[in-house]
């Protein structure tokens, strides 16, 4: 069959001119020292000046990899051993949109900094029903569930606060969760960063068919950046060789922010998957990844192609996936997490995320007499006028 174009979307600004291979080659250096500090999950630096009027907090499950939730650097577990927790972020109320306020010393004062207010650890047989409660009483898109993966060099700190900053600056209504894993704590580490990778794409795989079973669950949305987009890739063709290439009816959008995949390798991964859910976000200046295609042997990122090169835009075209061309939305030197920085790309997100589907725009996730309950099916409203039996459990 043969494949729709891609479709471009530019969000506006001046282009920066895009360097070749000796200029990428030039600035390997100031990548190194620049990456070291800042990882994938920037916290970034763009003066929005949008603020929050109170303070707020996004709900988050957190499912991980890590054998030491406190450290960059450590081991993956096995995917039988990944552990999931329930965690409240608190979103301070001088909020930028597209920044996290973390201190710069000192303690974290919750009414200005990002902070963890609470958490509770989930065992593996809980998840799908925790999920369910969350998801119970919600109707059309706020029954969906964004699924996080981050990408190289970011702390457990910095990914749960990342996806709590996402959800709250995109105003998404369904449930977050969050797919964390060991993913090194400098440049030097690059290469085993990829093997922790690796080895964590079995519980990302097993993660994605749960989400896509939790009982009332609308469709599941996936952003990933990064390394991440490699995990998530490999995650699904995963899938679509058992058997469930569009999690039996419900994947939904599978946003990927400046993807570090081989271009090739994307090939034969979207290969097992329907690209009319795929949507990549790029960034023709990304010296992140000008890094890792200097690494990788001058071999394209997927990330780093440029629409308005004609060899590129072929090569988008061919794909049949949907682009997003960030090169003209500000950014840091770097330009590796403009997704998450700018607020015109999370409110294009959030709203791409919220489309309504008609379909099932009014079905609702309605749990039985128990809080939880792993029987939970989707049902339709009522006729207007008509009163609803309000769900034993519901979380707004």
């Amino acid at each position: 069959m043969t494949q729709p174009l891609a479709t471009f979307f530019s969000l506006g600004g001046k282009r920066r001119p895009r360097g070749d291979l000796t200029s990428r080659l030039c600035v390997f250096a100031a990548c190194c020292a620049l990456l070291t500090l800042t990882g994938c999950a920037s916290t970034g630096f763009a003066d929005i000046g949008e603020t929050s009027p109170q303070s707020a907090s996004e709900p988050i499950f957190v499912v991980s990899t890590r054998k030491n939730d406190r450290e960059a650097i450590n081991e993956a577990v096995a995917d039988g051993d990944a552990k999931a927790s329930l965690q409240r972020i608190g979103v301070p109320s001088g909020h930028q949109a597209g920044q996290i306020e973390r201190p710069g010393f000192g303690a974290v004062d919750p009414q200005k900094h990002f902070a963890v207010l609470s958490r509770r650890t989930l065992d593996q047989g809980a998840l799908v029903s925790e999920l369910a409660t969350h998801l119970s009483g919600r109707t059309g898109s706020n029954r969906d569930i964004l699924l996080y993966v981050h990408g190289f060099n970011t702390s457990y700190d910095e990914a749960r606060f990342r996806l709590a900053q996402i959800a709250y600056d995109g105003r998404f209504g369904g449930v977050p969760v969050l797919f964390t894993w060991p993913a090194a704590g400098s440049l030097l580490d690059y290469g085993a960063a990829k093997e922790s990778a690796t080895i964590s794409r079995d519980a990302l795989a097993k993660l994605v068919r749960q989400l896509s079973q939790v009982p009332g669950v609308g469709r599941v949305h996936i952003l990933a950046h990064s390394m991440g987009a490699w995990m998530t890739m490999e995650a699904l063709r995963e899938n679509a060789i058992g058997g469930s290439p569009d999690l039996d009816g419900k994947l939904g959008d599978v946003m990927l922010a400046a993807p570090d995949i081989d271009l090739n390798v994307f090939r034969r991964q979207l290969a097992r998957i329907d690209a009319s859910h795929v949507f990549v976000l790029v960034t023709a200046n990304d010296r992140a990844l000008s890094l890792s295609r200097s690494l990788a042997g001058d071999r394209p990122r997927l990330g780093a192609l440029d629409p308005a090169n004609p060899v590129d835009r072929a090569a988008l075209d061919e794909l049949g996936v949907k682009v997003y061309d960030l090169s003209r939305e500000p950014s840091d030197w770097i330009g590796h997490g403009v997704y998450a920085n700018a607020p015109a790309v999370l409110k294009t997100i959030g709203a791409q995320i919220a489309e309504p589907r008609p379909q099932d725009a009014e079905v609702q996730a309605v749990l039985g007499e128990k809080p939880v309950d792993t029987s939970i099916v989707a049902t339709p409203l009522p006729p207007v006028g008509e009163p609803a039996n309000p769900p034993a459990a519901q979380i707004h």
